[in-house]
């Protein structure tokens, strides 16, 4: 979630009791502040669902270097699964198409990198990606602003 400094500093005082009542007036007002707040923040999508069926995760663990540019079928040779029986395992474990998940995958790997310290064209060429620019393109599409921004705030 993109939690507002309003939120996170409600949240830290709420942790200072030992446990909220409801019935206490001050306590359930900050309960209901908190409660209306998170309503308010915004979601991110920086979810990666798992796949359990064997194949799936051997496809998935092959993603290890989010980097490679194999195609879904090179990794299915490899995994022991046809490119249908992946994309239907995938979209029914993940809720994701195959590359959809691998979006995912690359946009976390690249979040990683970047808070870590390096630069966005490090990231994004790590991650997978041709170009920076490429790069700037789907992360403004996934979290509505450029890397730069999304980490001064």
């Amino acid at each position: 979630m993109n939690v507002s400094m309003f939120l996170k500093e409600l949240v830290l005082h709420a942790c200072t009791f030992p446990r909220l009542n409801k019935k206490i007036a001050i306590e359930r007002r900050l309960i209901e502040i908190v409660v209306d707040q998170m309503a308010a923040a915004s979601s991110i999508p920086l979810q990666l669902p798992q796949p359990s069926d064997p194949r799936a995760v051997r496809i998935a663990q092959a993603l290890a270097d989010p980097g490679q540019q194999k195609t879904l079928d090179k990794y299915c040779r490899d995994g022991g699964a046809s490119k249908r029986t992946a994309q239907r395992l995938f979209i029914a474990e993940t809720r994701m198409t195959f590359g959809r998940w691998r979006q995912q995958l690359r946009l976390l790997h690249a979040i990683q990198l970047l808070a870590s310290g390096e630069t966005v064209t490090g990231a994004a060429l790590d991650a997978g990606y041709s170009s920076s620019s490429a790069f700037i393109s789907m992360f403004r599409k996934q979290l509505g602003t450029t890397p730069t921004r999304y980490f001064k705030s």
